[in-house]
């Protein structure tokens, strides 16, 4: 029991070092992701949890020429709520980003199963993301105006009728991972007898 017990606390030991360690990352280098890993990483995120089995996402793997048109967007977008020199920054940086994927949420009129569903999404994005930070790549989830504009959605071919964008990850080898700190957990935790 001893050998077994101290193998399966290595092994948790090393889960929770993979999960504190995945950082949202900003600075890649221009090095190209493997289109398999990102596959890999896309089969290990549906495996999320997803109430009634609905797999309510779907994975949206931007190529070059899309992800050109999404830059442009971002500097056009920006631009009409903020103006043209943030515009034309937020555009510089989105064009850092190496890889571009976005992951969408089917809708539903039921209230309940649409919070199930979108909580389902959000799980997959972690399993990815943990998934590819395993491998060595970084991530960023990010949630800015452009997630919600139509010309977004018309750029992908998603139908805002029945879906919605939950993340726009972007993906890369990082240039630096940055430090981060959590409150202790006896700030978070109530314990009830």
């Amino acid at each position: 029991m001893g050998a077994t017990h101290d193998a399966a606390t290595h092994k948790l030991r090393l889960l929770g070092e993979r999960i504190r360690g995945r950082r949202t990352t900003k600075l890649f280098l221009k090095q190209k992701v493997s289109r398999k890993l990102i596959l890999d990483a896309i089969e290990v995120a549906r495996w999320a949890p997803n109430h009634h089995l609905t797999e309510p996402w779907h994975f949206y793997l931007l190529g070059e020429k899309t992800i050109a048109r999404a830059v442009e967007l971002t500097r056009v977008v920006v631009t009409e709520r903020k103006d043209a020199s943030i515009g034309d920054f937020k555009a510089r940086s989105a064009a850092e980003r190496p890889g571009w994927l976005v992951v969408t949420c089917r809708k539903s009129d039921d209230e309940l199963l649409q919070q199930e569903d979108y909580a389902s999404c959000c799980c997959a994005i972690q399993n990815l993301m943990l998934y590819l930070s395993e491998a060595g790549v970084a991530s960023k989830w990010a949630t800015g105006p452009i997630t919600r504009d139509q010309r977004f959605y018309d750029l992908l071919g998603v139908n805002s009728q029945a879906a919605f964008v939950v993340g726009l990850v972007w993906y890369g080898y990082p240039k630096m991972l940055p430090q981060q700190t959590r409150r202790a957990i006896d700030e978070i935790t109530t314990e009830l007898e």
